[in-house]
């Protein structure tokens, strides 16, 4: 795994994941009162609350993907390959547990030991605490291959053994013993549960057989069957109610009515695929349920019939997206199609704010009636959809397309429902035609009308809020080949379409009539418009990308650097990059201005589609079969990120995908000392000859010091300040039946109020240097001190140049040198215009009377005008390049 180093996008987080394939476990802190539930989602354990199924803790991410979890009182167990992990507080790895040689299956806490058994027969009995073994337990295969592990209540020492050839073993951990086996019933055991009864446990057979046992007296006592395949769970409710549920292979649940000894009710379809955990929760008619699927969900049983409702639920796609696009201006909804053919909304603010809008359907009363497992209606999964915000509240504001469907569907964000309406070409709506599929869609940032591109060639506009059809682009066809891509611009004048043919085609949207056409170099596989900046990306089948200005027409840059298919493009809210994704697994990112590589690096997995948050913090990507959606952080936004060009021979990095829990940026200062491009650029003092710069100091510095005299006579105070009596920290008293306090003393002022002669003889540092510049003729250390200084100090410097107060004709002579220097070199230009007038202010009568002062001052005179003049011609040509810009019709 790689570091983010000086990328410019930093892994975050995972939106989407909730459940994997493993059982979920159930537990109960006792200071908090509340039952929690954690599933394993690939490396990582999520800790849910029960009240509000909120996400309350992410752990640590394991080398591999978790395999198998159980959890006891303090810890959580995980294991992946023969590697056996404790978790403490949801959080860190506190113990590791090595000993297996295969793949651990089975996992069971055991009071202050774990009990662990492989795929080769082989269990191991742990200390918690010390991580040492405690005993091994080699089985033989052919008799008796461990499948279910169960510790009975109030059985001490003691697990039940369920196996593969359908019998029971009881057994002794404390002495190694062999107390009871039971027989079976000649089908493997796939479940064991203990009953709300004492001596009374539940096993479930791979036949669909439902065994209750009393394992003390050897006797059956109830005995149930499903047609759905082996048993995958086993759950009691105990909230007074003697019901049992049993999940299946294919995702539907029976409760079982335990005094009646008969079906209750089903549950069909509770998850899409098979019931991987479930669990009553203790003394609540609540039923969590989770699965391969990525759903986690809690049922109540509140209704007549004793059937189950959906009280809360976490899911997201239980198979990979196919398409994510930002939904909104506000960054916080990323809309989603998979492959399970189900559109999700997710929040990247909290996941209460996940929405799904269900599965597309040809007729949705009759895919209700029949069912998910036998629904015929279904549509295929959505390749291709767009979305807009406007009237969304009024009417239907998502248009999709369907794999190898020519229908397009179109979906209501605010119902969070499937539309009403079904786009069709009114050629087709009486038979469906072979090979003809819609390929590309576009809505109008009105909401207002939806442009729909064939395999044909055809081009379609439908109006979103009646459904019906608009007009066509050409009379037939617009394209001879199959609509690679359709964008429409922001003010509704100009549909652009590319056709598998190579052409690229600009119509009036209202009138439909070709405005232009252009051969492309190579046949385009996708186009994405930027429409405030009128800026289009071209995808070639090449692997290949060109920009497009839509104003000009014309391509304005071409990049190539993939070596694989380009998946999806995705522009910057501001339109200067232009991020792409590719089967090579890369995801780069290309600077429009600059017209060069900025960014790029690679990951495990190639990412399928791109989307870029409207505010510009994140970016989003799906990635090939996986189910979650990636955020990526824009480090530009709060860190020192190096923008420059990367060389030809340039080597991206592999860069781990970011978990569901936040990760934390690294120290900042740390990235940039050990970031080898990234160079601090220093401004030089003088960016050209022919240029006039002025300094940084505020106005404050230099602005008022012609004004000092009347700034102070604003100022000065009326009566002179009064100096406090200070008191002692501790206020001294006098002993005696009444304390007083000791009145402080009075100073005599001792002070001298004779000025010394020799203080005012004394040189300040301005005028030392001014002396020493006077023999070096180097002025920058003395115009460094004088910027330190304020505007006060300032005056008095310059007053103490004059014979009168302590100076000489000679510093005058070299101060007015300073300011010559600044003039011809052109720089702190406007401190020099401040301290020039300070000073003419000041010494104008001295300077009037000393010859070599008036040969220094018409010097500066004339470096004056002839700067003023330059500065004059170039203000007077950028005014008069500006006016033409603002009256010319453009």
């Amino acid at each position: 795994m790689a570091s983010v180093g000086c990328g410019l996008f930093a892994g975050f987080r995972v939106l989407g994941q909730f459940s994997g394939h493993v059982p979920h476990v159930l537990r109960y802190h006792g200071r908090h009162r509340e039952f929690y539930v954690a599933t394993a989602v690939g490396r990582s354990v999520h800790t849910y609350n029960v009240k509000r199924l909120g996400i309350v803790a992410v752990s640590n991410a394991l080398p591999q993907d978790i395999t198998c979890l159980a959890a006891d009182r303090m810890l959580i167990f995980a294991s992946y390959d023969n590697v056996l992990h404790a978790f403490a507080r949801n959080k860190e790895v506190v113990h590791t547990y090595e000993g297996h040689k295969a793949r651990i299956h089975l996992l069971q806490p055991f009071g202050d030991h774990v009990i662990s058994v492989d795929v080769d027969n082989v269990l191991i009995v742990w200390d918690t605490q010390s991580e040492e073994q405690y005993l091994e337990v080699n089985f033989d295969k052919a008799t008796f291959a461990v499948s279910a592990v169960l510790h009975p209540s109030t059985y001490l020492n003691k697990i039940l053994l369920g196996s593969e050839q359908g019998s029971l073993q009881l057994w002794n951990i404390r002495s190694n013993k062999l107390l009871y086996s039971f027989p079976g019933w000649h089908f493997a055991v796939t479940a064991l549960e203990q009953a709300p009864a004492v001596d009374v446990v539940a096993v479930g057979l791979v036949s669909g057989h439902i065994i209750i046992h009393n394992i003390k007296f050897d006797e059956t006592l109830m005995k149930f069957q499903q047609d759905w395949g082996p048993i995958t769970a086993i759950s009691f409710r105990t909230d007074g109610h003697p019901v049992m549920a049993a999940g299946s292979p294919i995702g539907h649940i029976a409760l079982w009515d335990l005094e009646e000894k008969k079906l209750m009710c089903q549950m069909q379809d509770a998850h899409s695929t098979a019931i991987a955990g479930m669990s009553f929760v203790p003394g609540e008619p609540l039923l969590i349920t989770n699965g391969a699927d990525n759903a986690i969900q809690v049922w109540i049983f509140d209704g007549p019939g004793g059937t189950g409702r959906v009280l809360r639920s976490r899911m997201g796609h239980s198979a990979p997206p196919t398409k994510i696009r930002y939904h909104g201006q506000n960054g916080e909804q990323i809309l989603s199609a998979g492959q399970d053919g189900t559109l999700q909304s997710f929040s990247t603010v909290h996941e209460k704010f996940n929405k799904s809008l269900g599965r597309g359907s040809i007729n949705k009363k009759k895919s209700k009636k029949k069912g998910l497992k036998l629904d015929t209606m279904a549509l295929p999964p959505i390749t291709v959809f767009a979305s807009e915000v406007a009237h969304q509240s009024d009417w239907d504001g998502i248009v999709a397309c369907h794999q190898g469907y020519i229908t397009c569907t179109t979906w209501n964000y605010q119902k969070t429902s499937m539309g009403a309406h079904k786009l069709k070409p009114e050629e087709f709506s009486k038979h469906k035609p072979i090979d003809v599929y819609a390929t590309a869609v576009d809505i109008t940032s009105c909401g207002n009308f939806a442009v729909i591109g064939l395999s044909t060639g055809q081009v379609d506009v439908y109006n979103m809020q009646s459904g019906i059809h608009r007009g066509r682009y050409s009379k037939e066809r617009a394209h001879e080949g199959a609509i690679r891509g359709v964008a429409v611009d922001g003010l509704n004048q100009l549909t652009i379409t590319a056709g598998s043919e190579g052409l690229i085609k600009f119509w009036k949207f209202k009138t439909k009539d070709l405005v232009y056409s252009t051969d492309l170099p190579c046949v385009p596989s996708g186009i994405l418009l930027h429409r405030d900046s009128g800026i289009l990306g071209i995808a070639f089948d090449d692997f290949s990308i060109s920009v497009l200005d839509i104003e000009t027409r014309k391509i304005v840059r071409t990049f190539s650097g993939h070596h694989g298919r380009i998946n999806d493009m995705t522009f910057s809210p501001d339109g200067r990059w232009l991020i792409t994704s590719s089967m090579d697994c890369s995801i780069k990112t290309w600077d429009l201005p600059s017209g060069c590589l900025i960014d790029c690096f690679l990951v495990d997995s190639a990412a399928v589609s791109l989307t870029m948050s409207p505010t510009g913090d994140f970016l989003a990507s799906a990635h090939v079969d996986d189910l979650g959606i990636y955020l990526w952080s824009n480090r530009s936004l709060y860190s020192l990120v190096s923008l420059r060009p990367l060389s030809a021979d340039y080597v991206p990095s592999m860069v781990a995908r970011p978990t569901t829990c936040p990760i934390e940026d690294v120290d900042e200062a740390g990235d940039e000392e050990t970031c080898d491009e990234m160079i601090e650029y220093v401004s030089p003092e003088q960016l050209g000859l022919q240029l006039v710069t002025l300094s940084s100091l505020p106005e404050s510095r230099w602005k008022n010091l012609l004004s000092l005299d009347i700034i102070k006579k604003k100022n000065k105070p009326r009566e002179p300040p009064k100096i406090p009596k200070s008191a002692p920290f501790f206020i001294p008293t006098v002993s005696g039946l009444i304390p007083h306090y000791v009145p402080p003393r009075e100073e005599n002022d001792t002070q001298s109020k004779v000025v010394s002669f020799g203080v005012l003889a004394q040189k300040s540092d301005f005028f030392i240097r001014l002396e020493e510049a006077l023999r070096t003729n180097e002025y920058a250390a003395p115009l460094n001190l004088l910027k330190s200084l304020g505007p006060s100090n300032i005056e008095i410097e310059l007053r103490c140049l004059a014979p009168e107060g302590g100076g000489s004709m000679e510093v005058m002579l070299s101060f007015l040198r300073m300011i010559g220097m600044m003039l011809n070199k052109k720089y702190n230009f406007e401190l020099a215009q401040a301290y020039l007038a300070l000073f003419l202010k000041l010494h104008l009568k001295i300077l009037s009377s000393e010859p070599n002062l008036l040969e220094e001052i018409s010097r500066l005179s004339t470096q004056l005008e002839e700067t003023w003049i330059h500065l004059r011609t170039l203000f007077n040509q950028s005014l008069c390049v500006l006016t033409y810009m603002k009256s010319v019709l453009l």
